[in-house]
């Protein structure tokens, strides 16, 4: 199952694919919620429940229940439906917003059809996703540049037998110490991070580096094939050292620091200002 997040008239709808039936699950919760403007879509969704089982539906008596994450980032068990059977839910719910979810929900399946015949399409909605935020073009780039240095770092590992989660996380704290001088969880830290994205929160700069310590691990492991997590943790701490002599050269050179405490949102709005700042500049105004 693959977690994602889609958006509806500015609002996050929790979904997961699932591969093998090649299908997406929606957050029943969130659906409610959207259709209903309720401020208790739980309630809300466990009265119909009630109601249309009581009715012998049997939509409600075949939906599953997947662990979800929730606003407060813990995994709940979260009623869930595929298409089909969230437009016999949507058909229980009197709302001016049925006929354009049910033109949404037809869209999101068949962007999920057209990203598996052409995996471009993928990188177009990530880059249109970042403009809405803000980024600039230059950033944008660059994360995408990370994205896939990242995915070829992560193939590396699986190669090599480490094992998703726990080992990852800890191969990536050695990169990102080695280079930044802070495990992840001490980076977030600093920029006053909690569930957000940490790479979704760094200047261009600290993208590049953390890119090529990336690129820098997965290149020596190719070259060494190392076994297993242990023999991964000293390759994974000196691609991060690559990086790290990089940040220091460019202190070095323009005598500021290469890590900022910045967010998205904080940097975002400086860059902002700069542009305001030039076109005033341009068109002589004070």
């Amino acid at each position: 199952m693959n977690e994602n997040l889609q958006i509806f008239e500015d609002q996050p709808i929790r979904t997961t694919w699932n591969e093998t039936e090649e299908e997406w699950y929606f957050s029943i919760v969130d659906v409610v919620g959207v259709l209903t403007e309720s401020s208790n879509p739980q309630t809300y969704w466990r009265v119909l429940k009630k109601r249309l089982k009581d009715e012998g539906n049997e939509t409600v008596t075949n939906c599953n229940a997947l662990k979800l994450k929730a606003a407060d980032g813990k995994r709940r068990l979260t009623d869930v439906a595929n298409t089909e059977q969230l437009l016999r839910v949507i058909q229980s719910i009197p709302s001016k917003k049925a006929e354009p979810f049910k033109l949404w929900l037809a869209q999101v399946g068949r962007e999920r059809i057209d990203e598996t015949l052409d995996p471009e399409l993928i990188a177009e909605r990530l880059v249109a996703t970042y403009e809405r935020k803000g980024y600039t073009r230059e950033w944008i780039n660059q994360r995408l540049m990370a994205i896939s240095a990242r995915k070829e770092l992560t193939d590396e590992w699986k190669d090599r037998g480490v094992k998703r989660g726990k080992e990852y996380a800890i191969l990536t704290d050695e990169l990102t110490r080695a280079w930044s001088g802070m495990t992840t969880r001490q980076y977030k830290n600093l920029k006053g991070l909690k569930k957000e994205s940490l790479r979704d929160n760094m200047s261009t700069t600290e993208l590049v580096l953390n890119m090529l310590a990336e690129t820098a691990t997965r290149e020596f492991s190719k070259a060494e094939q190392p076994e297993g997590f242990s023999q991964n943790i000293s390759v994974a701490k000196r691609g991060g050292k690559v990086a790290g002599e990089a940040r220091k050269a460019i202190e070095d050179g323009t005598g500021k620091p290469v890590i900022t405490n910045k967010k998205a949102s904080e940097l975002n709005h400086v860059v902002t200002q700069m542009i305001e700042a030039s076109v005033r500049e341009i068109s002589g105004e004070k």
